[in-house]
């Protein structure tokens, strides 16, 4: 199931996800209540795994909303004394800042806390494992810029130019076509961990709608095209590249995708 919420992007990273946290709250109860199916566990314990998740101040958040829902289902049933163990997985990336999230854990909690440093496109965990997949805004970033954008030979080479914001169509399709090979590889991957009757809930920035190919000039709401217009002028200063080079060095692997690209990947 897809649901669109809005939230302020002129906020700052860390509060736009932290938003989208408060802003997918009742949905994420409201689907625990009504699709968890405590019946069909078959063991003590119930696991969570949290993919991306950076240092935890807004994981933390997320882990207690859904434990608080899980705990609440059982209370629901009247089987209070069948609630099991419940571990979170906290992942991302093995340059993550572990050492910080388990020092900022908060002492009142429902859950056992294990780290899982990992490539969270990759199947990480023994399948099947999982009961409930979570991620909150790491899964925009790109596995890398797309190839194309950086090929002087390609007709999506973006030369001048950081971001696939106003853009020629060749390159936003560049980065529409990496996006989906990177979300099909996290699906896939999860769809192995994740148990039968196991639920995932993906926390996501999106544009409304794909533009034309008449129209590929994106309405943004951050600065990317500024900071780009500047990156590339500091880096031709001190001769990083030239005119005759493309920017690949300094080229966003971003890419906010529309609602109807997201359905295709069901």
């Amino acid at each position: 199931m897809l649901r669109t919420l809005p939230i302020r992007l002129s906020l700052s990273h860390l509060i736009v996800s932290r938003e989208a946290v408060d802003v997918a709250k009742p949905i994420i109860e409201e689907e625990i209540m009504k699709h968890l199916d405590i019946a069909r566990l078959s063991s003590n314990s119930f696991w969570i795994a949290d993919f991306g998740c950076s240092t935890g101040r807004n994981s933390f958040l997320a882990m207690q909303i859904i434990t608080d829902a899980i705990q609440r289902k059982f209370h629901s049933e009247r089987l209070i004394s069948q609630i099991p163990d419940i571990y979170v997985l906290f992942n991302d990336q093995v340059t993550n800042d572990f050492n910080t999230l388990f020092r900022s854990l908060p002492l009142e909690r429902h859950y056992q806390a294990v780290g899982l440093p990992g490539n969270y496109r990759t199947r990480l965990l023994p399948k099947p494992s999982l009961h409930f997949a979570f991620s909150s805004w790491p899964l925009h970033w790109l596995s890398q810029v797309p190839k194309a954008v950086a090929d002087p030979n390609s007709p999506a080479w973006n030369k001048g130019k950081v971001d696939y914001v106003g853009a020629r169509q060749e390159v936003y399709d560049a980065y529409s076509t990496q996006y989906a090979e990177d979300i099909q590889t996290f699906l896939e991957a999860r769809a192995e961990e994740l148990v039968s009757g196991g639920l995932m809930t993906l926390l996501v920035p999106a544009v409304p709608t794909k533009p034309e190919n008449s129209d590929t000039s994106y309405k943004s709401s951050t600065d990317l095209p500024l900071i780009g217009s500047c990156l590339i002028d500091m880096a031709k200063e001190v001769n990083m590249i030239n005119k005759s080079k493309s920017c690949k060095v300094l080229a966003n692997d971003t890419y906010s995708h529309c609602r109807e690209e997201l359905a295709k990947q069901r």
